[in-house]
């Protein structure tokens, strides 16, 4: 019998620009591998200040509005009281009280329950930091 908690940590390049990176092929691999047909929960968490988990629609530019709306929301200006890295970079650090940084998600019969249009996607906004980790965990 498999497991009833597997887990494992991703490592993705994210590179000097913003980005929404959609990660579904990989937690739709990682279940593959580990949930055997089970049902349980899938955890996506990003183990970094300055980054979160986000469930939206990607490909039809909802990605780019996610990133426009944190721009009027977090503006990357002087205005941060955390200061150090590129200017504006604090505005990073508040990032993940809008966008958190996991998010656990329904598996049933071992596939991952999203809607017709979700994607599960990681959101940086840190130019300065071009390395993330994503830790996967399946519970079931």
């Amino acid at each position: 019998m498999p497991d009833a908690f597997t887990t494992r940590v991703l490592s993705l390049a994210t590179g000097s620009v913003e980005r929404v990176a959609d990660i579904t092929g990989d937690c739709v691999s990682f279940l593959r591998e580990v949930a055997a047909g089970r049902d349980g929960l899938l955890n996506v968490f990003v183990p970094h200040a300055t980054a979160g988990i986000a469930i939206i629609e990607t490909g039809a530019g909802s990605d780019d509005d996610l990133l426009s709306a944190l721009h009027t929301l977090l503006p990357a200006d002087d205005r941060w009281q955390h200061r150090h890295g590129s200017p504006g970079h604090g505005r990073d650090h508040v990032l993940p009280a809008f966008v958190p940084p996991h998010a656990t998600l329904p598996v049933v019969g071992g596939r991952l329950e999203l809607g017709t249009w979700q994607s599960v996607c990681l959101v940086d906004t840190n130019k300065d930091n071009v390395n993330r980790q994503v830790r996967l965990s399946f519970l079931g």
